[in-house]
C-alpha cells in the first residue's frame, strides 16, 4: 500500500494548550513506514526502511537534527511493523540537560540486521550520508553495549546537549555487529531516539487554519507537523527546516485558509533571513550543521545560523506573495502596518520587517534594471556563477544545462516589479524608504511592462508538425509507451511552447515544462499565449505533460538525446510528478477562469483542461501530501511508483511535504 494515512489525530480547538494535544499519524510510502509524533516539546518523525537495505531513522524539527542506523545490504528483504504507537519521551542527560524524542517498539521480519553505520547529527549530515555514504569524521559516535541494548550517544560538537539512539533487542539476539532473529524469523526492538536541540513552538488548530480549509485529515496532519511560530518546515525527513522558496509558495497557495498569525509566521521567517543585499535565503544551516560550517570557516565552535543564498527565484517570489497578503487580502491589509513595524528575529542587528521588505524590493529593482534598459537575452537574470541550479528544479540537471530559467525571467521578475510599483503607490512602505529609493521605485511599473512584453518571447520554441510527430514516435518507442493519443493531439499547426531555460549563449532548452503554471498564477497572459500554453501542457505524454497518474514536470521529447538521458523518470526533476506543481496549475487555472475578458471558446478550453487535470490529481490522491512520485508503464497503462523505491531513482521522496498540503486551499471544481 502506498501513501496511506494509517492513524490520525483531529485538529483541536484553540485553548487546549500552547502546543496542542498529541498529533500522531503514520504514512506508508513504498518501502518506507513513516510515523509522525508531536506533543509538548517533542516533535519527531520515525522512518523504518524495508527491503534489502533497511534502516531506522528519526528526524527532529528541533535544530534540524536526527539519528539514524543503516544496516548492511542483505540477501533477504526485511519488513517492519510497529507494535503500538511511538510515545514522546523527555529525559535528562548525564549533565542534567533535557533530551527530547520518542520511544517505540518495532518488529522486523528477516534473518538478521547487520550494523553498517550509525549517524547522529544534523539531518543535513544524515541526508548526505544517505546520498553519498560519507559523513564528517568529527561526528562519529562509538556504540556501547549493555546486555541486550546497544546505544550510540554523544554531545554536540560545541559541547551542547547532543543525540542518543538506543536499541534494545527484546526478541532475537544482539551480537557485536548484528541482531539475529528468533526461531520465528522475527526481531523485536525497543528503539529510543533523542535530541538535545531546543524545541520549536508549534502552530496548530485555529492558530494555523481557518474554517475555510478543506476537511482533509491527511493534509491537515502533515501541515500541522511542519508548522511552527518560528518557521514552516519544507518537508520531512530530509528538509526538516526553513526553505525560502517552499515557504513562499506554500503561503501563497494556502493563504485563503491560513490564520493571519500563520501567514505572518511564514512571511516573517523569510524577511528575517534576507541577506544584507535583500536576497531571500534558500536554506538555513542550524544546530550542529552550523557548528560544522563555522569550524571549517574560522575554527570556532559557534552555532550561529548560516544561510544559503545560491538560489535566485525566491528573491523575486517574495514581493508578489507579500503583496497578495498586505495589499490584496482584506485580513492582511488591516494588519499590514502593524506587521511591518514588528522587529525581525535576526540574531544580529535586528530590523523592522518593513525595512526588510524594502531591502528586497530594492534588490529586485536593481537586478532587473539592465534588461529593462536593454531587453536582450544576456541581460536576463542568470544562475549564479559556478552553480548548475538556481530555482525549484535545483538538481544539477534540472534545467537541462540552461543558465536563464523561464520561471524567474518570464514570470517572477515582472511579478516582483509590478508588486514593487503597487507597494510604492500604496504608501504602505513610506516609513521605510530611504531618500534615494523614491526615484528607483517610481520606475517599477514601467520596468514590469518591459519585462512582461520582452522576456517571455525570448523563450519561444516552435517545432514543425512533421518534426514533432517524428520526435514523439521516437521518444515513445524509447520509453516503450504507446504513442497513439500523443500523435493524435498534435494538429496540423506548428507545436509551440516556452523553453525550460536559455543556455549561456542564448539558445533555448526545448523541454516542455510545468512552470507555465506559475504564469497562470502570477502573470498576465494574453489570450493567445494562454491558449498556447494550456494546449502544450495538457497534451497526453509524451506529446505534453499529462499522464493518467499526474502531470509530469518536464518532457524532453523535443530535446537532444543527451538531455533526454538526464530528464528521466528516475531523475529528481525529470518525467516525474510533483504534487505541488499540479496544485499550482489548479490554482492558476482557477485564477484565469475568474477573468472577465476571456472569449467563450478559450474559457471552455480552460474548463476542459481543469477537468483533465483534476482527474489526474484524483488518480494519485493517496500520494498528494508527499513530495513527488514516478511511474511505470505496464500492461498498456500507467501505474504510480513511489520515488526512491528503485535503486535508479536519484533520491527519496519526503512523506510529508509542506507545499504538497496546499490542496487544503484548492478544492476540486
Amino acid at each position: 500500500m502506498t501513501g496511506v494515512l494509517l492513524a490520525t489525530a483531529a485538529l483541536p480547538a484553540v485553548g487546549d494548550s500552547d502546543s496542542g494535544p498529541r498529533l500522531s499519524f503514520d504514512v506508508n510510502e513504498g518501502p518506507n513506514l513513516n510515523s509522525f509524533l508531536r506533543e509538548g516539546p517533542v516533535a519527531a518523525h520515525l522512518l523504518l526502511r524495508a527491503g534489502l537495505d533497511p534502516r531506522v531513522l528519526v528526524a527532529f524539527p528541533a535544530g534540524n537534527s536526527g539519528v539514524g542506523l543503516w544496516f548492511s545490504h542483505g540477501t533477504e528483504p526485511v519488513n517492519w511493523a510497529l507494535r503500538g504507537r511511538p510515545q514522546p519521551l523527555t529525559i535528562q542527560d548525564a549533565r542534567g540537560r533535557p533530551l527530547y524524542g520518542m520511544t517505540l517498539e518495532a518488529i522486523a521480519t528477516g534473518a538478521e540486521l547487520r550494523f553498517k553505520q550509525a549517524v547522529l547529527s544534523s539531518v543535513r549530515v544524515l541526508r548526505d550520508y544517505q546520498a553519498l555514504g560519507t559523513f564528517p569524521a568529527e561526528v562519529a559516535a562509538r556504540p556501547t553495549t549493555q546486555g541486550s541494548t546497544i546505544t550510540w550517544a554523544r554531545d554536540r560538537l560545541d559541547g551542547a546537549a547532543g543525540y542518543r539512539l538506543s536499541i534494545e533487542v527484546t526478541h532475537g539476539a544482539l551480537h557485536a555487529d548484528r541482531v539475529t532473529a528468533g526461531r520465528d524469523g522475527k526481531i523485536d526492538l525497543k528503539i529510543t531516539a533523542l535530541s538535545g536541540e531546543v524545541p520549536l513552538t508549534p502552530l496548530w488548530g485555529a492558530h494555523l487554519l481557518n474554517e475555510r480549509a478543506q476537511p482533509d485529515a491527511a493534509a491537515r496532519n502533515v501541515l500541522t507537523f511542519l508548522s511552527y511560530q518560528e518557521k514552516f518546515l519544507a518537508g520531512s525527513w530530509r528538509f526538516n527546516t526553513y526553505f525560502g522558496r517552499d515557504t513562499l509558495m506554500s503561503v501563497r497557495l494556502l493563504m485563503p485558509v491560513l490564520a493571519p498569525e500563520a501567514v505572518a509566521a511564514g512571511l516573517g521567517a523569510v524577511l528575517t533571513r534576507l541577506s544584507a543585499q535583500g536576497e531571500v535565503a534558500h536554506e538555513e544551516d542550524i544546530g550542529e550543521f552550523a557548528v560544522l560550517d563555522h569550524l571549517r570557516a574560522t575554527g570556532e565552535k559557534s552555532d550561529a545560523p548560516t544561510f544559503n543564498y545560491n538560489m535566485i527565484d525566491g528573491s523575486f517570489m517574495l514581493a508578489p506573495v507579500a503583496a497578495q497578503w498586505l495589499l490584496d487580502d482584506a485580513r492582511g491589509r488591516t494588519l499590514a502596518a502593524a506587521f511591518l513595524k514588528r522587529m525581525d528575529a535576526r540574531h544580529e542587528n535586528p530590523k523592522v520587517l518593513g525595512a526588510d521588505l524594502v531591502g528586497n524590493l530594492r534588490f529586485v529593482l536593481k537586478a532587473a534594471a539592465g534588461f529593462a534598459q536593454d531587453p536582450r537575452a544576456p541581460h536576463l537574470i542568470a544562475l549564479k556563477p559556478g552553480f548548475d541550479a538556481g530555482q525549484w528544479r535545483d538538481s544539477n540537471d534540472g534545467l537541462g544545462g540552461g543558465r536563464f530559467p523561464y520561471d524567474v525571467n518570464a514570470v517572477f521578475v515582472p511579478a516582483a516589479l509590478d508588486a514593487a510599483g503597487r507597494f510604492f503607490e500604496s504608501g504602505l512602505l513610506d516609513p521605510y524608504l530611504e531618500a534615494n529609493d523614491r526615484e528607483l521605485f517610481a520606475h517599477a511599473k514601467a520596468m514590469a511592462e518591459t519585462w512582461r512584453d520582452k522576456a517571455g518571447p525570448l523563450f519561444d520554441v516552435s517545432v514543425p508538425r512533421a518534426t514533432a510527430r517524428r520526435d514523439i514516435t521516437d521518444y515513445a518507442a524509447s520509453l516503450k509507451l504507446a504513442d497513439d493519443a500523443a500523435l493524435h493531439s498534435v494538429n496540423d499547426s506548428t507545436v509551440s511552447f516556452p523553453a525550460l531555460a536559455l543556455t549561456a549563449d542564448d539558445k533555448t532548452i526545448p523541454v516542455i515544462h510545468s512552470d507555465v503554471g506559475f504564469e497562470l498564477l502570477f502573470g498576465q497572459r494574453t489570450e493567445t499565449s494562454l491558449a498556447q500554453g494550456i494546449t502544450a501542457l495538457m497534451r497526453p505524454f509524451p506529446a505534453g505533460l499529462l499522464t493518467p497518474v499526474g502531470v509530469v514536470v518536464a518532457n524532453p521529447v523535443y530535446a537532444t538525446p543527451a538531455i533526454q538521458a538526464k530528464l528521466t523518470r528516475s531523475a529528481y526533476h525529470g518525467t516525474v510528478v510533483w504534487s505541488w506543481q499540479q496544485a499550482v496549475l489548479a490554482a492558476g487555472l482557477r485564477r484565469q477562469l475568474q477573468r472577465p475578458d476571456l472569449p467563450p471558446a478559450l474559457r471552455e478550453n480552460l474548463r476542459a483542461a481543469e477537468t483533465r487535470l483534476w482527474r489526474a490529481i484524483g488518480a494519485a490522491h493517496h500520494m498528494r501530501n508527499s513530495e513527488l512520485w514516478t511511474w511505470r508503464f505496464a500492461k498498456g497503462r500507467f501505474e504510480i511508483a513511489p520515488f526512491g523505491a528503485n535503486a535508479s531513482d536519484a533520491d527519496e521522496s519526503n512523506a510529508a511535504q509542506l507545499w504538497s498540503t496546499v490542496y487544503l486551499a484548492i478544492p476540486a471544481p
